[in-house]
């Protein structure tokens, strides 16, 4: 069983939370993002790169018993993977260092599945040090994904023996390859050699990670840094907290409808800060498959992607996985580029920039903002943001604009705000004077608007 599968089906549905235990209450300090979460989700995008065995072998998941003399990438070119990332407006990348088969990327002690039984460059390669010296090369943060699930290690199944190897694992990743922002983390879990099922130290493996690399965010379903929104199709929900109650996801891999419903919508009153990570592929799979070069997303599904993902107080981690030979696909490439330009022009030009705008609590849990932007302006995309470096707070929010001859008209409304929040207006409104009423969880604070005009570009940008 792997984390696409634990998940109920029941993911696909939007479930309001139901936690009556925590209904009306209200923390005494609202919580707040650590400074190393708030840079994590001001990133906003980043690549996900998955290559190993299954990129030669043409398969999703590996079971462990593949030749390492298959891995020869003989183009191998980290760099050009970093200036892609770049290109496409990305600011970090992960990287599959182990996925579930259990062939390392990098030349580990523990296990002779690994890069150097390989013939590339000899068995002398070490991808993980290419892949984060080009990204720091082209200004990027490097993150690692160590699979927990090894179908390759004989004392997967002896929970301490295998924790102790797992742990020499992140040993080895976090002190030989300087400062990495994210460790990925999921909750795959199958069958040892033995027959039994392994026990994850995870208490033990988070406070390695906080030990070795304490500025990294860690991800998995239970954090502790960041969660995973519930789903594999760069949705997160369009009601989406970044609290959250710790106890309803205690561990990676739980399942039940009250851990669905948390990963896609957090809590309100929840203690314990963790926002979603929207992980999703460029292509059907997430190893490369080259009968899908010809089912890569289009520009236009990529800005979607964006604004159901980053538009709605998540972050998009976006799967870009390299050919047999260590290179992303030309098309891949190409997509990311033109996905950066369709975005540039979407938020090329922001017409409240030079509004004059006025903010004041109309309650104890309410206020608004109201801005006038000089002269009537046709109006495409509603952008609203909260400071959530002092939390988040608002739980309903209304735009409107004011009628020609007088009174307010409502335009959109929604639930939360969070980091971000993204409205695509279909059809668009022409106002002069906009307003942003709020409802809060807690007293209120300012929010931020930005109100994009139309381009008649960026559908020339789409399907490249």
């Amino acid at each position: 069983m792997n984390r696409r599968e634990f998940v109920l089906a029941g993911t696909a549905a939007v479930m309001a939370p139901r936690f009556s235990r925590w209904r009306g209450f209200v923390p005494p300090s609202r919580p707040v993002p650590s400074p190393a979460q708030l840079a994590w989700q001001r990133d906003e995008l980043a690549l996900f790169h998955h290559f190993g065995v299954n990129t030669f072998t043409n398969r999703e998941w590996g079971d462990g018993t593949e030749d390492p003399a298959i891995f020869n990438p003989t183009a191998f070119d980290a760099r050009q993977w970093a200036r892609a990332a770049r290109a496409a407006g990305a600011r970090a990348v992960i990287l599959t260092a182990k996925h579930h088969d259990g062939f390392c990327l990098w030349p580990t002690s523990t296990t002779r599945h690994s890069v150097a039984s390989s013939p590339w460059r000899g068995g002398n390669g070490d991808v993980v040090r290419d892949f984060v010296d080009a990204a720091r090369a082209e200004g990027l943060k490097p993150g690692l994904y160590l699979s927990p699930w090894d179908r390759n290690a004989t004392v997967y199944g002896d929970s301490p023996r295998y924790n102790d190897f797992y742990c020499a694992q992140l040993r080895e990743l976090l002190t030989r390859y300087g400062s990495i922002a994210e460790v990925w983390f999921d909750g795959a879990n199958g069958e040892g050699p033995n027959g039994r099922k392994q026990v994850y130290d995870w208490p033990r493996f988070w406070g390695l990670v906080r030990q070795l690399q304490p500025s990294a965010v860690m991800f998995s379903d239970a954090g502790p840094d960041v969660r995973w929104i519930g789903n594999e199709r760069g949705l997160a929900a369009e009601t989406n907290w970044s609290t959250v109650d710790p106890l309803v996801v205690p561990y990676p891999g739980a399942s039940g409808d009250a851990v669905t419903a948390m990963l896609q919508h957090g809590d309100p009153s929840g203690l314990a800060w963790r926002p979603g990570e929207t992980d999703v592929s460029i292509r059907p799979g997430w190893f490369y498959h080259a009968a899908e070069d010809a089912r890569v997303r289009d520009v236009d599904d990529l800005v979607e992607l964006f604004f159901t993902s980053v538009g709605r107080n998540s972050k998009l981690l976006l799967n870009v996985s390299p050919t047999t030979e260590g290179l992303l696909h030309n098309v891949d490439v190409k997509r990311l580029a033109d996905m950066r330009t369709a975005l540039y022009l979407d938020f090329e030009r922001d017409l409240a920039q030079a509004a004059t705008s006025a903010w004041h609590a109309t309650g104890r849990r309410s206020g608004v903002l109201e801005l006038d932007l000089g002269d009537s302006n046709e109006i495409a995309i509603v952008d609203l943001k909260e400071d959530i470096a002092r939390g988040q707070r608002v739980s309903r929010y209304v735009v409107q604009s004011e009628r020609p001859g007088g009174g307010w008209l409502d335009v959109t409304d929604g639930t939360t705000i969070g980091y971000r929040k993204l409205e695509r207006m279909t059809p668009t409104f022409t106002a002069r004077r906009v307003r942003v009423q709020v409802d809060t969880v807690d007293s209120p604070e300012p929010i931020g608007v930005a109100l994009y005009a139309p381009t008649t570009s960026s559908s020339d940008a789409g399907g490249g």
